[in-house]
């Protein structure tokens, strides 16, 4: 079947769900230093739930899915829900974003049950700056994750880096280095206000920022933009080369001509990507949720254990495509003031 269209002709074919809304790290863009109240073992989705909605999903041309979290490595035989998804028919692309602390002794397991690829969050190529980003983290048990992923064959490993002023925008070109070096595929990701009620101003395509990166006057000083990170590459790399990569998402990718890897930018903040927004996201506690920056949400669990139809499941998710707006409006003041990265999957 072909996928549904939203209010604004956006075909939505990409479900990520978040599987778990705990986390074995505590990233300082993420949750406070002492995490989130966890929410209580039974208000969690089932694997089975999880699996009813995905085929109704399916049902409606949504191909395309997302494993994320919290970390959803933390939680238990992972690799048994990938191979019940992968089995669903209709669905053609499974794949995860990780912080890869975890993976190294699951890739070959989880490559097995049908997982394509992963994503894995490494902030930093520096273990003292990982450790504090992360709140005690370490980043060699990521670099093993990296390298298992590489050789279970979940290519193309892509590796996620939020840039933050101040704490790690001075080892963008580092990263970039690895993109030419090791055949990294690297993603820049500009900080989003997220859960912590930050006003941001005008921060939408044609805004003016100053030299530090971020539009005068607003208190939003964390945020460095894609193309101050691109001029950076490009004045050590010379002009990048557009490259396709498979199911880049929202992000714009390029590459340093003649190398393997290649350099993603994904700037919500700076350059939003919402008019080709074709994603859902369901929640660890089981909701569907329109957009990273929305509050408004379909609950399902309910209906789910009340024993719902497909039928039934597949009109939720209408509602849900429904709800989704033109665009996530960070320009107007405060967003996502009730959803934590951890608990809604970013």
């Amino acid at each position: 079947m072909s996928a549904v269209n939203d209010g604004f002709g956006r075909r939505i074919d990409y479900l990520r769900i978040s599987i778990t809304d705990r986390c074995n790290l505590r990233c300082i863009y993420c949750m406070p230093p002492e995490g989130v109240p966890p929410i209580t073992h039974d208000e969690v989705l089932r694997y089975e739930e999880i699996e009813r909605v995905v085929r109704a999903a399916a049902g409606l041309g949504i191909s395309r899915l997302r494993l994320t979290g919290g970390e959803p490595l933390v939680r238990r035989d992972v690799p048994a829900l990938v191979a019940m998804l992968r089995a669903v028919p209709g669905v053609r692309e499974l794949t995860m974003t990780t912080n890869g602390t975890l993976l190294a002794p699951l890739a070959g397991e989880l490559k097995a049950a049908g997982l394509d690829r992963v994503n894995i969050s490494v902030d930093t190529l520096d273990a003292d700056r990982y450790r504090t980003i992360s709140r005690g983290g370490c980043l060699q048990t990521v670099l093993d994750g990296i390298a298992a992923a590489q050789e279970a064959g979940l290519t193309p490993v892509k590796i996620n880096m939020v840039v933050m002023r101040g704490l790690n925008d001075d080892e963008t070109l580092a990263m970039a280095a690895q993109s030419v070096t090791q055949g990294w595929h690297v993603r820049y990701i500009e900080m989003m206000p997220l859960g912590n009620g930050q006003r941001i101003g005008a921060l939408m395509e044609g805004d003016e920022f100053d030299e530090g990166g971020h539009a005068p006057g607003t208190p939003f000083a964390g945020l460095v933009t894609s193309n101050n990170i691109r001029a950076s590459i490009e004045e050590r790399y010379g002009p990048l080369e557009p490259v396709s990569l498979a199911s880049s998402g929202p992000a714009e990718t390029w590459r340093v001509p003649g190398t393997a890897g290649s350099i993603g930018f994904i700037s919500a903040v700076s350059h939003a990507f919402c008019t080709q927004c074709n994603r859902l996201r369901l929640t660890s506690s089981g909701a569907l949720v329109p957009c990273l920056f929305s509050d408004r949400e379909v609950p399902l669990r309910a209906v789910l254990r009340a024993g719902a139809s497909t039928e039934e499941l597949q009109g939720l998710i209408c509602q849900a495509i429904a709800l989704k707006q033109e665009g996530h409006h960070l320009a107007e003041g405060q967003v996502g003031t009730d959803h934590q990265m951890s608990k809604i999957g970013g």
